[in-house]
């Protein structure tokens, strides 16, 4: 009995979670999965470093894209006809031209030559991969060795593997859930997270491309993301203010549970203007690549002024157990949320969090390392030096 019982829910909430998603128009939905906080009336739609070098691409509220690099006064503008409802960019490993691109109707290929002078490449640098009813195209996950690229739509419950060389796809589907809403590749390559629009999601191992199944969550998953090692999922709930975690370190078996690992509910702080109450729903995660900070977005309330959106951030620790512990908050000026975030790949000092921030502007935290090397009064002259050029970009209004 408790078998049925549990499939009539799983069930039920495949159902209402494909109704809700086929009520919504294009926009709506790349809004409701968007990783950009507020994505419909965000100045910056998507952001994307580059996995290798100091340069990386920013999606505007016009559907153009921007590519930025230090020590360069040109910065080429990307512009498709099929360039619409930008959702999500991310650049191909191990290559220094190719940008994938998500778009409304299918998914861009962009090869922008390093060393071109040009500030408007050619339409025809762009490849397009589309497939039917794979749209809009909401998530987009390259393998760490660049030679697979998937793409997930919340319509189409199967994701698409493309050859991007021959242009071609094979899709990956399992019954359950609706269709794929978010994707991350671990690291290692060894394993890719799929959400759905339902409370299920799934990870797959990509040596034989088979699938563990998480049905038992109260919703859908929102945001997630990987130790540098592979060997830890975190993951956040649409709706929840909790920070859950798989350990994949048993080879042989997975994870056996979800851990919680953090709650965020609601706090109130002393403030000078009053006090101030920080936490809320859990909107979306990133690790720095030496996974000794994890910064988290969460949402605030609109409606008061006294609970604003704030990242908060936390040191942790892998081995020999895992470890979080919470070490501040990174917040705005006056009037100006975060709406996206992600950690600089290779910063040489620490961890160096990218923030876009709701009014266009683009910033940069600086966390600095014992384990770099560097002692208190080295910081700011590393930072002023090394990084000056990196600075300009960053503050640069985005409007």
């Amino acid at each position: 009995m408790m078998h049925v019982k549990s499939a009539c829910v799983c069930a039920r909430a495949y159902v209402r979670a494909c109704v809700c998603v086929f009520q919504l128009s294009s926009d709506e939905m790349v809004a409701e999965f968007s990783q950009m906080l507020d994505w419909s009336d965000s100045a910056v739609r998507s952001f994307s470093w580059h996995p290798h070098t100091d340069k990386f691409a920013v999606a505007l509220l016009d559907d153009s894209i921007k590519i930025y690099k230090p020590h360069s006064s040109t910065a080429p503008t990307l512009k498709h006809r099929c360039q619409r409802s930008v959702c999500a960019l991310q650049w191909k490993p191990l290559c220094g031209s190719a940008l994938a691109v998500a778009c409304q109707s299918c998914l861009l290929i962009w090869h922008v030559d390093p060393a071109s002078l040009s500030t408007r490449p050619s339409s025809g640098c762009a490849q397009v991969l589309s497939h039917p009813g794979h749209s809009p195209i909401t998530s987009i996950a390259w393998s760490p060795t660049g030679s697979l690229l998937v793409s997930a739509s919340p319509v189409d419950t199967a994701m698409m593997v493309w050859d991007v060389a021959a242009e071609s796809c094979v899709p990956l589907r399992r019954v359950g859930g609706g269709g794929v809403t978010f994707l991350s590749w671990s690291p290692d390559g060894s394993r890719l997270l799929a959400a759905t629009p339902s409370a299920l999601f799934r990870v797959w191992e990509t040596r034989m491309w088979t699938c563990e199944r998480w049905p038992c969550l109260k919703g859908s998953c929102q945001s997630a993301c990987w130790s540098p090692d592979g060997a830890c999922l975190l993951l956040s709930i649409q709706g929840e203010r909790l920070i859950y975690a798989l350990s994949f370190s048993d080879l042989t078996g997975g994870p056996k549970a979800a851990t919680v690992v953090a709650d965020l509910s609601e706090t109130s702080f002393p403030g000078p203007e009053g006090d101030l109450t920080v936490g809320g729903e859990v909107c979306s995660l990133s690790w720095d690549p030496r996974g000794e900070r994890l910064a988290v977005l969460l949402k605030g309330d609109a409606q008061s002024t006294d609970h604003p959106s704030v990242i908060a951030v936390f040191k942790t620790r892998c081995s020999p157990a895992f470890e979080l512990l919470p070490c501040g908050f990174v917040m705005g000026e006056a009037g100006a949320e975060p709406r996206f975030m992600q950690f600089h790949p290779h910063f040489q000092h620490g961890a160096l969090l990218t923030v876009c921030w709701s009014d266009g502007r683009i910033t940069h935290v600086p966390f600095y390392f014992s384990s770099a090397g560097l002692s208190d009064s080295q910081r700011p002259a590393a930072l002023s030096t090394a990084d000056r050029s990196i600075s300009r970009l960053y503050t640069e209004d985005l409007h």
